[in-house]
């Protein structure tokens, strides 16, 4: 499907064996439960939230004493709004300027696999994470809501023929870094991050057309 990543369905989220990596805080029986309930509601796919529909997809935030899964509306918004500009994506080589304040305000998504123009490309070694930059919007309400904008860089391997960009995936060990709050978000970090991901990046592969082909891109 267009414009969407997400988990493959009913995934045992207990068993660290069906991810293949660590992906904390997901397998405390706490946000395990919450992230089935979304599974179910959603189908496992994370969609662009829209205006009325509500859709609020899992991210995971750094915290004090532990990491924090919370949901998070995917569209950035500035001013407390939604910006009317394209922001459910943002590029890697304009964090340091364009989306400067976002990006001292790091998140990641997890995800089992992302779809680009009718593919599905995916990992073998299972779930991964997504980065993202964040902001907190206030609603007429007084609610605080998380925002967010999955960051882009260059495609390679695989997913190059089909779209010139793709998620930045971040390897398991840099994930803390990319949460620090401490860490500044700069030009070099980000550079650094891009880098490391390479590797993976190139990892992935294509298993599934759904003949969206005239749909716009996700990245």
């Amino acid at each position: 499907m267009c414009a969407t990543y997400g988990f493959f369905e009913n995934p045992f989220l207990a068993d660290e064996r069906e991810w293949g990596v660590e992906m904390p805080p997901l397998h405390e029986p706490h946000h395990a439960e919450r992230l089935r309930a979304w599974m179910r509601e959603q189908r496992g796919s994370a969609r662009i939230t829209g205006r009325h529909a509500r859709n609020l997809n899992p991210l995971i935030f750094g915290g004090e004493r532990a990491l924090q899964m919370r949901f998070a509306w995917w569209w950035l918004h500035l001013g407390d709004r939604p910006a009317k500009f394209s922001a459910f994506n943002s590029r890697s080589d304009a964090l340091a300027t364009k989306w400067r304040g976002a990006f001292q305000r790091r998140a990641i998504a997890p995800a089992a696999w992302f779809d680009e123009k009718g593919t599905r490309f995916t990992l073998n070694d299972g779930a991964f994470g997504i980065a993202a930059i964040t902001t907190v919007a206030t609603r007429p309400d007084g609610e605080k809501l998380d925002t967010y904008s999955i960051v882009t860089r260059a495609a390679v391997g695989a997913i190059a023929p089909v779209h010139h960009r793709m998620p930045l995936i971040l390897p398991e060990e840099l994930q803390e870094t990319w949460l620090d709050p401490d860490r500044t978000g700069d030009a070099d970090f980000i550079g650094s991050m891009v880098a490391a991901s390479e590797e993976l990046s190139r990892a992935f592969v294509a298993v599934e057309q759904n003949g969206e082909t005239d749909q716009p891109a996700l990245f």
